[in-house]
């Protein structure tokens, strides 16, 4: 009988030294496991291709709604828009202008063909992201309204859509008011290269006001973006609904849009 106990206990023994050996694996496997990041591959016809590592960690709903983007087809044939020499360029607007973003039927099949938005992602904005903007940094373009209004500030916050830009040289203004998202990896050789392109003032500048010189004389055109995302599911991003800023104008003379004719 006794034997038999020594045997019971030597096997109890064994088990405990096999659970312990299995946990003490499973932490080592975690703490010492490379997660890689997703890498996005930029396109761009006549100049390149452009290679950027994403940081989820930083900024997880621009990247899931980057990615989700890309992965679909929204930015192939799109262009860099803006161009502006010794800061950055900017591209991924449907329209061309700066002026558009993409819609909910963008991001998934059945999705309503409605604009979107989502959240900022940066300190100002109550997220702590503090990657800064220094060249090759990808960031999320977004609205300024509080040039017309400054209590609009969660409006501007909250405000982007599909519109990126890639630093060309580093702009500490920009840090912790715009979501920072990314590094180019590979290809600021063509980053540069866009950025020294021909530019001129946008064809409706005298109607809306807007004369900054940064428009390409010629269409520098994204072929096509795509991301591997090494195997991890990012999911889609957490949407909001974007302001409205037609309505709000209207409404601060007490005009009711429905009213006036086309």
């Amino acid at each position: 009988m006794k034997k038999f106990k020594n045997i019971l206990w030597v096997l109890a023994l064994i088990i405990l030294i096999v659970l312990i050996a299995g946990i003490g694996y499973g932490y080592y496997k975690n703490a010492t496991m490379e997660v890689k990041n997703p890498i996005a591959t930029i396109e761009v016809e006549n100049y390149g291709t452009i290679k950027v590592e994403l940081y989820p960690e930083l900024a997880p709903e621009t990247v899931e709604n980057f990615i989700t983007l890309a992965n679909r087809g929204f930015y192939n044939g799109l262009t860099f828009h803006r161009v502006v020499k010794d800061f950055m360029i900017q591209g991924g607007d449907p329209e061309g202008t700066g002026q558009g973003g993409a819609k909910l039927s963008d991001l998934k099949d059945g999705g309503e063909d409605t604009e979107y938005s989502i959240k900022g992602e940066f300190i100002a904005n109550k997220v702590d992201n503090n990657l800064k903007f220094d060249e090759g940094v990808i960031g999320m373009a977004r609205n300024d309204y509080t040039s017309y209004d400054p209590s609009l500030t969660e409006e501007s916050y909250n405000s982007g859509s599909s519109q990126f830009f890639i630093m060309t040289k580093a702009n500490a203004s920009l840090n912790g008011y715009y979501t920072s998202f990314g590094k180019v990896i590979e290809g600021m050789d063509v980053v540069h290269n866009i950025e020294n392109v021909e530019v001129k003032a946008a064809d409706d500048s005298e109607t809306s006001g807007n004369t900054e010189v940064s428009t390409p004389v010629n269409t520098i055109k994204i072929t096509s973006i795509s991301v591997d995302t090494m195997g991890t599911n990012y999911g889609l991003p957490e949407t909001l609904t974007p302001f409205d800023y037609t309505t709000w104008l209207y409404s601060k003379y007490g005009i009711d849009p429905s009213t006036l004719s086309n």
